[in-house]
């Protein structure tokens, strides 16, 4: 799994310790260090590679927006600011997002997961076995060959998987990028199945386990090509 390196700037006390918390929390970022000040901040991001930047707007000595503004950074920066009138200064400036304070850790996961340019922040390359889902307030690790397969409901997709099922405000789009290809293919616009765990293919419908799952003609290509090879 991909993994990110980042630092906080932040100068309140119990801001810098909620943001510190929810990356502790998300398992694909690596936290390298914390400053109080930007001139300190600053000074660690001209000799150390960082992936992520989560930076407070107002601070003493030099802001974040002057920070950004006096320094060309080669890493992706989240503004963290409790303060609304900075956004447009900020994205004219190319953050990532914009977080306004106190946000959530639902919101906290939207921010990061722009870092790769809208794509799911976790790699979905072959040699990864497993993945994490957002569920509720948490992230819950999945592993691969353990879905049987995965079914839309509304607003939500259910993840059937050996042991338990598990709920998720992921859509389609966004799992079809954590999950390999290969191995777990979208066959309906409400389903997608672990082509392992097939047990029966009849006409246009899969048997998997107790389970009957319709395969649709938008799909119906892709899906026996992917089986074929």
């Amino acid at each position: 799994m991909t993994k990110f390196s980042c630092i906080i700037i932040e100068d309140e006390p119990l801001a810098l310790e909620r943001t510190k918390g929810f990356v502790m929390k998300t398992p694909f970022l690596n936290l390298l260090d914390t400053f109080d000040n930007a001139l300190d901040g600053l000074a660690f991001l001209k000799s150390n590679k960082v992936d992520l930047l989560f930076l407070d707007i107002n601070m003493d000595e030099l802001s974040g927006i002057e920070l950004l503004e006096s320094s060309k950074l080669d890493c992706r920066v989240i503004i963290t600011t409790a303060y609304s009138e900075y956004a447009l200064k900020g994205y004219e400036l190319n953050i990532t997002d914009y977080l306004l304070k106190p946000f959530t850790f639902e919101r906290f996961l939207q921010a990061i997961n722009k870092i790769q340019d809208n794509k799911a922040i976790v790699s979905n390359e072959l040699n990864s076995n497993f993945i994490f889902v957002k569920t509720e307030n948490r992230l819950e690790k999945i592993n691969i060959d353990e879905i049987l397969f995965i079914e839309g409901m509304r607003d939500y997709r259910r993840i059937h998987t050996i042991h338990k099922r598990i709920m998720t405000l992921q859509n389609f789009s966004e799992l079809e990028q954590l999950l390999p290809a290969k191995l777990i293919c979208r066959v309906h616009k409400s389903y997608m199945v672990s082509i392992s765990k097939i047990d029966e293919i009849e006409r246009s419908r899969i048997k998997i386990s107790k389970h009957i799952i319709p395969i649709s003609e938008t799909y119906r290509n892709h899906f026996f090509s992917q089986i074929n090879s």
